[in-house]
């Protein structure tokens, strides 16, 4: 079922409440996720991502965003990672980024 949100953390709140509680992060000099409750270094075969929400910015470049909800079936982790994109992103996480959604 596809979702409607205006804005990002309307979109992490509800995809908390839904499961998705793990803070997890690009760590791009890795090429993995991390999490650090529970600690996990995921690598683009050990997840795949559920849902894409993106979110641009009408008057504001640096609104402009990406919500992932991240599951992990083998580590039993769920989770939410925030991304930008546009002029405020970082080559090697939006490299990583694009990696992983071939692969989910």
């Amino acid at each position: 079922m596809a979702r409607n949100y205006e804005t990002v953390s309307e979109a992490v709140n509800d995809l908390k409440k839904r499961g998705y509680t793990a803070n997890l992060s690009l760590e791009a000099e890795k090429d993995c996720l991390a999490s650090d409750s529970p600690f996990a270094e995921l690598s683009p075969d050990q997840f795949s991502i559920d849902e894409v929400y993106r979110f641009e910015g009408m008057t504001d470049p640096g609104d402009e965003m990406i919500v992932y909800a991240i599951s992990s079936h083998d580590n039993e982790i769920k989770g939410v990672v925030v991304n930008a994109f546009g002029i405020y992103s970082s080559y090697r996480s939006s490299r990583l980024v694009e990696h992983l959604v071939k692969n989910s």
